[in-house]
């Protein structure tokens, strides 16, 4: 098929996320992708885009990278799926050993074993990491002589996925408000990353916590970066004050790493940022490589020894590809990747630059304000208007025009790059992203 019937079969039959799709079906010429390679994606009509965001922050280690490829395909050949209800394999056994190894606090000879992050279990993507955790959270304390334990702290701006128990802890308005009578009831305390400062959020956190400690099952924090609020980047001190303070009522802290797990921040965790250990985290996207749906949650050995007694006590939970063998042996060549290529070091090299990128931009081009960057993430502000505001498009179509796909946050433009973009495409794109924010100033 030629590229204008591609569209015309995408128009007339898909329904795209987050997308106005009365607008998107009028007036959108949208990218078609047919090939993928490195930081790259390249179009029907033959132009070459740089991928700004990792395809939805998956891509880690960019398009089609060829160690995963081979795992991928070495695992077909052998066996491509068997559920994961009553029946085990080598590439999830091994998967799981290996995450506990790098967990946050693995290392750690002053953590109790029931501290520890030693078990793991497996679904399919960010939002059923954090729904599973969410059950495991509520489940726990239901059984364990706590019932009145079920409501959660969170933070406004949170995002941690799509299901109904991960939209009702999440704080974008604009994603939650019309499923209102479908949520459970959370308690939102401000963004640590608000102008005034991550304790005046603690503060809240601790007094709720405080009041109503028979009541919260758990806290549940995007540790340091929120990412679908804006990219918003705040304190470790935060997270690690909301640690001791779950631990002083004894409740739980739920860590959704989807986003900030496996080295976007420059750390392998964000957790370990703050030096801190959750009892349970979410972890997706990077985990596969951008390959296949694939996430994990790791429980702490004392929230898995909750679940023990008999049948009645079990976690009734699952999906049928979830620990799939192919997910978990690309997966565990993710690992492997990271590794060898040592890209946690270079996310440490690039990071100056890309803060140092969006440090010019919002000092020398005018009404582009807040920049802020941590490890491969850079992001600035055009105004105030949301999620919903249009003037980050405008950079998008002028970075398109430029051959970058920089799809934004409403007013909030940012990078969130594959981790092992060479330095001459990262150059590219931070130039590119410049260009783009000044023809918009200037028109």
């Amino acid at each position: 098929m030629d590229r204008q019937d591609i569209v015309a079969w995408d128009k007339r039959h898909v329904w795209h996320p987050y997308t106005a799709m009365d607008e998107y079906i009028a007036k959108t010429d949208p990218l078609v992708v047919v090939r993928a390679e490195g930081p790259y994606l390249h179009d029907a009509d033959g132009t070459r885009y740089l991928d700004a965001n990792g395809s939805w922050w998956v891509s880690t280690l960019g398009h089609r990278h060829p160690r995963l490829v081979k795992a991928l395909t070495e695992q077909a050949g052998t066996f491509p799926h068997t559920s994961l209800a009553g029946v085990t394999h080598e590439p999830a056994a091994l998967l799981a050993r290996e995450l506990v190894a790098l967990a946050p606090g693995a290392g750690r000879a002053d953590l109790a074993a029931q501290q520890r992050l030693s078990r793991v279990f497996f679904s399919d993507n960010g939002s059923t990491a954090v729904e599973v955790a969410i059950k495991m959270a509520a489940q726990y304390w239901a059984q364990n002589g706590r019932p009145r334990r079920t409501r959660f702290i969170t933070l406004s701006g949170a995002f941690h996925g799509e299901t109904i128990g991960a939209t009702s802890v999440g704080g974008v308005q604009v994603f939650r408000d019309v499923f209102g009578p479908l949520l459970f009831d959370v308690v939102h305390v401000p963004s640590p990353a608000e102008p005034a400062g991550w304790e005046r959020a603690f503060a809240q956190v601790e007094a709720t916590l405080r009041e109503h400690p028979e009541e919260i099952a758990a806290v549940i924090l995007e540790p340091v970066i929120q990412g679908a609020a804006g990219m918003l980047v705040y304190s470790p001190e935060f997270v690690r004050a909301v640690r001791e303070a779950t631990r002083a009522v004894d409740t739980f802290l739920i860590a959704d790493e989807v986003f900030t797990g496996l080295g976007r921040t420059g750390a392998r965790f964000a957790c370990d940022l703050a030096g801190v250990v959750p009892d349970l985290l979410c972890l997706a996207k990077a985990l596969s490589g951008g390959l296949m749906p694939f996430a994990v949650t790791l429980a702490s050995e004392r929230v898995f020894a909750g679940f023990g007694g008999g049948s009645e006590r079990a976690l009734y939970y699952g999906h049928s590809y979830c620990g799939n063998p192919l997910g978990a042996a690309v997966a565990r060549e993710v690992l492997a990747v990271y590794r060898d290529e040592d890209v946690l070091g270079q996310v440490t090299r690039k990071a100056p630059k890309v803060k140092a990128a969006f440090e010019r931009m919002a000092g020398t081009i005018p009404g582009v304000k807040n920049p802020r960057a941590l490890g491969m993430v850079g992001a600035v502000d055009l105004g105030g208007g949301g999620y919903l505001a249009r003037g980050g498009w405008r950079v998008y179509e002028a970075a398109r025009r430029r051959g970058l796909y920089l799809r934004p946050l409403g007013d909030t433009v940012y990078v969130a790059p594959a981790l092992n973009i060479p330095d001459a495409a990262l150059d590219e794109l931070l130039a590119g992203v410049e260009a783009s924010l000044r023809e918009v100033a200037a028109g």
